[in-house]
């Protein structure tokens, strides 16, 4: 169903497209528009609603682009402090060899800390990660992309292992 709204201005008008089954519609959007744990059975029905809906399709888009720039931006994070650490204690260590030739004692406390500040932000970080990675469906995905790749012969005989 595709319903005419009003645009910003008042003689132009806006196609505005709305959910084909509102039912259906509303049991994706509470999923996240995520059905990849569902059984293949109960799956037809979802996979043919998001093949018709153009509105639950670009919200099912919207939804796994907030997911791969989450766990994106998490995985940046993660090699930025891991950055930073190396850095930092590359620095600590170049101070405490140069210490050495020319006799004199630097202590460095504020590189310590900025250094246990980093490894504290890969911490966290890699916590991050983690829930973000649980709480939406990539690693699925990810698996039912890869899994699709491998050739047939070879899966077979893998899932022949696998039992």
């Amino acid at each position: 169903m595709v319903n005419l709204a009003s645009g910003t201005s008042g003689s132009s008008r806006m196609i505005v497209p709305h959910c084909t089954d509102p039912l259906i519609g509303n049991i994706l959007a509470g999923w996240r528009y995520d059905i990849s744990g569902l059984s293949p059975a109960m799956r037809t029905d979802y996979d043919q609603h998001l093949t018709d809906c153009a509105h639950c399709r670009r919200r099912q888009h919207l939804a796994r682009t907030i997911d791969v720039l989450l766990i994106s931006v998490s995985s940046l994070s993660i090699l930025a402090f891991l950055l930073a650490a190396a850095v930092l204690h590359r620095i600590e260590a170049m101070a405490h060899f140069s210490s050495s030739l020319h006799g004199h004692v630097y202590h460095t406390p504020v590189t310590i800390s900025l250094e246990a500040a980093a490894i504290g932000g890969v911490i966290i970080s890699l916590m991050l990660w983690v829930l973000v990675a649980i709480a939406t469906p990539l690693p699925g995905l990810v698996s039912d992309a890869l899994q699709q790749r491998i050739p047939p012969h070879i899966r077979e005989r893998i899932m022949k292992n696998a039992a």
